[in-house]
């Protein structure tokens, strides 16, 4: 009897043991993989060209490993990342300001497509737990140009359309709008032939005006998209972490603008993107955001397969 006792009044005690080692377990485990993180990108700071990024791009990984968000959706912690570059500076023409084709990266300042590209490259190393640069500047490439390969000036997928299309061949993302509901229509993409003035590198070279003309006319002219007035009735289907893809009636052009779904704490569906108005941004409601920009028709929408 009196062994009997004993061995029950000793369960509490080794109850709460198990506990604490277990603890005491996970803690170390976690503090193991901020170590890693901390060594990984230590070992490959020579290949961030500014300081402030690297610092940036640690702070990001480490937040989202700290809450435990690795296991969530994608689409949420592609939403959780675009927050943390809240307040970023928008500015045009970033990728252009070489005549030679280089694989810009940047966290401190965005045009709308590059913020795409930068949230999903970093979402992506999140969710394979790979959290290294080199796997960050690859998925930047992969999205960017032809066949996830850079190749010059005439590799980048310059038209929004031609870059949600080669992505979703390679199994990067899917188009759901024609799923959404989207209706459609058909329009012919010559804006940067016909507006070579705008491009420096169509300017200085005849070889990348007359790879793009012929980019231009291997494009699709069938195009299907959600009406500004229509956006509301897709709201419940859409997730955080789409990609939105701001569509326009300018002649020869596809988009003008992208971003992200961002649904918000009280279910409302806004926009998070790198605003021309001058920062990364929240527009609270997506259809109101897209009925302002000027001479919009309407969305496009995609989702990451993750």
């Amino acid at each position: 009897m009196k062994r009997i006792i004993s061995r029950l009044s000793m369960q509490p005690i080794l109850v709460l043991g198990i506990l604490v080692a277990i603890f005491a377990i996970e803690t170390i485990a976690k503090d193991n993989e901020l170590f890693a993180l901390t060594t990984n990108t230590s070992e490959n700071s020579l290949d961030f060209s500014d300081l402030q990024d690297r610092e940036k791009y640690q702070t990001i990984i480490e937040g989202i490993i700290n809450n435990n968000l690795e296991q969530v959706s994608f689409g949420e912690i592609v939403q959780q990342v675009a927050q943390e570059l809240l307040g970023a500076e928008y500015k045009a023409g970033l990728l252009d300001r070489s005549p030679h084709e280089t694989l810009i990266i940047s966290l401190k300042q965005f045009d709308c497509l590059l913020f795409v590209e930068t949230v999903l490259a970093i979402a992506n190393n999140i969710k394979q737990q790979n959290y290294g640069y080199q796997a960050f500047s690859r998925a930047v490439e992969n999205q960017r140009y032809w066949n996830g390969k850079m190749n010059g000036y005439c590799s980048r997928l310059h038209y929004f359309s031609d870059w949600i299309e080669d992505n979703q061949k390679r199994g990067n993302i899917q188009n759901i709008t024609e799923q959404l509901g989207g209706v459609d229509t058909v329009k012919k993409l010559n804006f940067m032939t016909s507006h070579s003035h705008s491009y420096p590198n169509l300017v200085k070279s005849d070889a990348n005006f007359k790879c793009i003309a012929e980019v231009e006319e291997s494009l699709s002219d069938n195009f299907n998209y959600i009406p500004t007035k229509n956006i509301h009735r897709v709201y419940d289907r859409l997730q955080p972490g789409d990609i939105v893809g701001v569509a326009t009636n300018i002649a020869g052009l596809d988009f003008t603008h992208t971003g992200f779904v961002y649904r918000q704490p009280n279910g409302k569906i806004g926009l998070i993107h790198a605003s021309p108005a001058g920062k990364v941004a929240i527009a609270p409601d997506l259809q109101n955001y897209v009925g302002k920009v000027n001479q919009a028709i309407g969305i496009v929408v995609s989702r990451a397969n993750k």
